[in-house]
């Protein structure tokens, strides 16, 4: 299996972050987002959506999208658990999985790629270009406070997200908090239980990946 990864993209982060913790051994290939090696040719014949992270397997299929790239990784891989065992588990881990998909990273990348000056024209991921609609940057801020509370109110009662033990929606809570601080929105004080166990995630080896 080939990961194809650009290292500072959210979403390629987090399936490192998943594999870390699952200590599996996948070849790594670095796109380069910021030279658009992604919309070139050569990439866009394995993955013609463009986009990052793929996994690339070894019979020559490919999987895209973060989320299906750790649900193949889990059935493979299945210890330690990150998706859930039983099937209470793994609803409650794929409902917060979602909550956080489009109400958080899908926030902070609006903001992000709205405002960043290398983003011009590239607001959407992906080969086809997009302009920025700068409006989207102050709905963002909002959408993520509102976000920021919820979170912060289910940590208040759990240690981690899904209220079991650590899994991807603790993977994804982080990726999309540390890309909301991309843009200068992050939690504020009054969200102890939030930022209590943003600083208890961010301790865990795997985060370094």
């Amino acid at each position: 299996m080939i990961l194809h990864d650009f290292e500072r993209a959210p979403n390629p982060r987090r399936v490192r972050i998943f594999i870390a913790e699952k200590n599996i051994d996948i070849e790594i290939k670095k796109i380069d987002l910021m030279k658009r090696e992604n919309v070139q040719t050569d990439y866009l014949k394995i993955n013609p959506s463009g986009a990052l992270p793929f996994l690339q397997l070894d019979d020559k299929n490919g999987i895209s999208e973060s989320i299906a790239i750790c649900r193949y990784l889990e059935e493979k891989y299945p210890d330690p658990r990150l998706m859930g065992s039983s099937p209470l588990e793994k609803a409650q881990i794929e409902m917060w999985q979602r909550i956080i998909e489009f109400h958080g990273i899908s926030a902070a990348g609006e903001a992000f790629r709205n405002k960043v000056e290398g983003f011009k024209d590239r607001a959407i991921a992906g080969p086809n270009p997009i302009k920025q609609i700068p409006d989207l940057i102050e709905r963002s801020k909002i959408l993520l406070d509102h976000f920021f509370k919820r979170i912060d109110s289910q940590l208040s009662q759990n240690d981690y997200i899904a209220g079991g033990g650590f899994s991807i929606a603790d993977i994804s809570a982080y990726i999309a908090i540390d890309f909301a601080g991309w843009s200068k929105i992050v939690p504020e004080e009054k969200f102890t239980s939030l930022n209590k166990w943003f600083e208890k995630i961010k301790l865990r080896d795997s985060i370094k990946a």
